[in-house]
């Protein structure tokens, strides 16, 4: 979906002929993976950043036209919304101190566009979803000025027959609402970590490894509690993105999911699957060989599954594959994203270097049923384990998960200290048991259920730096 495109609207035999290609180009990737052509280089990891662009009362403030063109940087894009935007970090080899070095990349962008934003009188938020925004925010007069946006939506109400989209998310509160576009999809801000494989065969297996790691994932960074007024899930923007862009009933459709089963011996399943199951939304033709696989990563880029294999192209034109974890949410500060990739990136690993593939050991069933639990309940959620032992997200995290994530990351290379100060930041958030949603919660209860003191109180904390476990309510 990062692709811009010359046109919004398309006939029939564009997508006869996308079809073609894109039929073509999964032949081709399932080529690649069968001879096992795909070079084996270091694991990698990266980021993508989005935020929203506020006013100074805490308001969203729709105005990416103007901000881009004073940082001119190609890493710095535009999202669905005009007040939202994306800082895209570089890929970095995961030994030694990568991390801290990924935290001074991310540390020196967001300064830069915080720099550019308050030139416009106006400033940069990172939350999962922004507490004072209003359903009127979100209308296609709010829509970035980009092609495949307009797209996306006419294509959407298209399948949809031009019915509303339905919002019906029942926590603390229960919020029901009809919207007649996607711009609803604007209303969720992440912070997705990129994790390069060091070759196929290894990929299935972070996949899946992805998808169970999730729930306590999602637990331990939730940061979206409210939404039009309403408090909602702990990460609230679990159900609204997957909302917000239905196409049909079925669960085989879903745009936005958790998906229906674990991969079994390629992830070439996949990209069949998109191939077989999800119509076509944008049937650009590009002007390029079936190598470049143009359709099928534009294809993919429409359907958002919480764990999303991608195909992309190292700087010599090599192909690679990375899982993109979608889970996570916009901020609190760059030192909680930084330690929150630094699980991800741990526990995965220590996943996938465990004899007995935890696939396994915790069925598919198991593992969609706890990401949802720990979306809705956060660190308060109780899941199912291997064995089907139960217990409090936060204890499994704390003598479990943490520990693997540590192993882990000593295997990738990681330095020692390293491993110390990001990993240690979440054993005191687990110790405290306040993420961004508990804080905002917090905040809202003691302060009178004041959204905007409470914005513009988180906006103050963020700027402090320090992370959330540390902010006062």
């Amino acid at each position: 979906m990062g692709t811009e495109i010359s046109q919004s609207h398309f006939e029939p035999a564009d997508f006869a002929a996308f079809q073609r290609r894109l039929a073509e180009e999964t032949a081709l990737l399932g080529r690649w993976l069968r001879e096992a052509s795909l070079p084996v280089r270091p694991t990698q990891g990266g980021y993508e950043l989005e935020a929203w662009l506020i006013d100074r009362e805490g308001l969203p403030a729709p105005a990416i036209e103007r901000l881009l063109p004073l940082l001119n940087d190609d890493h710095v894009v535009p999202e669905l919304a005009r007040f939202n935007i994306e800082l895209n970090g570089n890929a970095f080899d995961l030994q030694g101190d990568a991390l801290s070095r990924m935290y001074t990349e991310i540390g020196s962008a967001w300064t830069a566009a915080r720099r550019a934003a308050q030139i416009l009188d106006l400033d940069l938020l990172m939350i999962g979803m922004l507490p004072t925004v209003e359903q009127k925010d979100f209308n296609l007069g709010a829509m970035s000025p980009l092609q495949r946006y307009r797209a996306l939506n006419e294509q959407v109400f298209q399948l949809r027959q031009d019915m509303p989209i339905q919002l019906d998310i029942e926590g603390r509160d229960h919020l029901r609402l009809s919207h007649q576009d996607v711009m609803l999809e604007a209303a969720t801000t992440s912070f997705q970590i990129h994790l390069r494989t060091t070759g196929s065969d290894e990929t299935v297996r972070l996949y899946n490894a992805s998808k169970v790691v999730s729930g306590p994932l999602v637990a331990l960074t939730a940061n979206s509690p409210f939404l039009f007024g309403h408090d909602l899930w702990a990460e609230s923007r679990i159900p609204v993105f997957e909302q917000a862009i239905v196409i049909g009933q079925s669960d085989l459709t879903k745009r936005v999911s958790f998906g229906i089963k674990y991969a079994e011996g390629s992830i070439l399943e996949v990209f069949e699957a998109n191939l077989n199951r999800y119509p076509i939304l944008l049937p650009v033709i590009f002007d390029e060989p079936p190598e470049a696989l143009a359709h099928l990563r534009l294809h993919n880029g429409t359907i958002w599954r919480w764990n999303r294999p991608l195909v992309g192209f190292d700087a010599d034109g090599a192909p690679h594959l990375r899982i993109e974890h979608r889970v996570a949410p916009s901020g609190p500060t760059s030192l909680d994203l930084i330690a929150n990739a630094a699980f991800y990136f741990g526990v995965t690993r220590a996943l996938l270097e465990a004899e007995v593939p935890i696939e396994t050991q915790i069925p598919f069933a198991t593992a969609c049923d706890n990401f949802y639990r720990c979306a809705r309940d956060g660190l308060d959620a109780r899941i199912t384990w291997s064995g089907g032992t139960q217990a409090p997200v936060r204890e499994l995290l704390r003598d479990l998960l943490l520990p693997q994530a540590r192993s882990g990351l000593a295997a990738l290379g990681i330095d020692r200290a390293e491993i110390g100060q990001w990993l240690g930041i979440l054993d005191e958030r687990l110790a405290s048991g306040q993420n961004g949603a508990t804080w905002q919660r917090h905040h809202h209860a003691r302060n009178g259920g004041d959204l905007r003191a409470m914005t513009l109180a988180y906006r103050e904390h963020q700027e402090s730096g320090l992370p959330v476990h540390r902010w006062p309510t």
